[in-house]
């Protein structure tokens, strides 16, 4: 296979996917709830703390 047709193939298959992508746009995502944002980092610093203790 010569170089001009893989440079070929490549462009078609970016082609192809570009398409194929637009066709799925994921819908918009959902701003977090600040007490929920909140108790998730509370949360992860509680398992540091833990594995802090753990290891000391």
């Amino acid at each position: 296979m010569m170089i001009a047709d893989m440079n070929r193939l490549e462009q078609a298959a970016r082609v192809s996917m570009s398409g194929f992508q637009d066709a799925e746009t994921p819908p918009p995502l959902r701003p977090i709830h600040p007490s929920l944002r909140l108790g998730a980092i509370a949360l992860l610093a509680a398992l540091a703390l833990t594995a802090a203790w753990q290891l000391s």
